[in-house]
């Protein structure tokens, strides 16, 4: 064994770390600002045809305006399930709707709330940065036990490590600029 096994090593890494970096991305969309996103209704499930349905999969979603998401089901008998279940996911919004579309204006956000979800924001960007350098741990003992075991060089060893380390930097960076961006949205006014 050799190099190569390092470089499968920090391929696998990268791939780990980008997708929880990417996990952070989605949970992060899912906090609210002050615009409307269709992104905020992902966590809802409608119950419909006997089993739980993500509400993108029972209508269309779209923002005529900065405040108001509308829904439009497509299938009319589903409007009551839809309207129930996006109150029901506990998001702060009250939809309506006029018989054919639902209406889910978004309230203004109180200071005290944007400062709530801005340490929501911090808290789900520490969980991430945490998910990165457990990662960062298991491939640098996985480098360590190779060495160990004599299967690559104390070199490649040292390098692995550094490039291990040069990876989760730049996955921290990832979620330092996703936090910064969302708290930026979010305390703004």
């Amino acid at each position: 064994m050799d190099a190569k096994d390092v470089k499968s090593v920090l391929t696998e890494t990268r791939k780990r770390m980008e997708g929880l970096v990417e996990h952070v991305r989605k949970d992060l969309a899912g906090v609210r600002t002050g615009r409307a996103s269709v992104s905020l209704l992902d966590s809802v499930h409608v119950e419909a045809y006997g089993s739980s349905m993500p509400i993108n999969q029972l209508a269309s979603l779209s923002i005529p305006e900065p405040t108001t998401i509308i829904a439009q089901p497509f299938d009319p008998q589903l409007m009551s399930a839809i309207e129930k279940a996006i109150r029901a996911a506990n998001l702060g919004l009250n939809p309506s709707n006029d018989g054919k579309v639902i209406r889910i204006p978004l309230p203004a956000l109180t200071d005290e709330r944007r400062k709530e979800l801005s340490r929501i924001v911090h808290k789900m960007a520490e969980e991430g940065r945490n998910a990165v350098r457990q990662v960062r741990r298991e491939a640098n003992d996985r480098l360590k036990k190779m060495a160990k075991d004599s299967l690559i060089s104390e070199d490649d060893e040292r390098r692995g490590l550094d490039d291990v380390q040069k990876l989760t930097d730049q996955q921290i960076a990832a979620v330092d600029d996703l936090q910064k961006k969302k708290d930026g949205d979010l305390l703004k006014h």
